[in-house]
């Protein structure tokens, strides 16, 4: 037997996103705010340029940059991405 001492595995960090929003192609259909696994986003009470209410990001800390929202998305008007630790 060893005398080694291990030392205590590291903790995992977080991952982490951040999600970007094309507001000029979106048509407000809520997928991204419905299926968000972190529920990050949340519909504007504003409008774009179209007429729609847009998806905000109302807690860019809990993003995961998973992609979900830009896979469902119809008009590819909104996508996360992960960011460097």
């Amino acid at each position: 037997m060893s005398n080694e001492i291990s030392s205590p595995p590291k903790a995992r960090k977080k991952p982490r996103g951040k999600v970007h929003v094309r507001e000029t192609w979106c048509k407000g259909c809520g997928f991204c705010v419905e299926f968000c696994p972190t529920k990050v986003l949340a519909m504007s009470s504003g409008f774009n340029a179209k007429g729609y209410h847009i998806p905000s990001v109302r807690d860019p800390e809990k993003c995961n940059g998973c992609n979900l929202c830009g896979m469902l998305c119809p008009d590819f008007s909104i996508w996360s991405t992960k960011e460097e630790e």
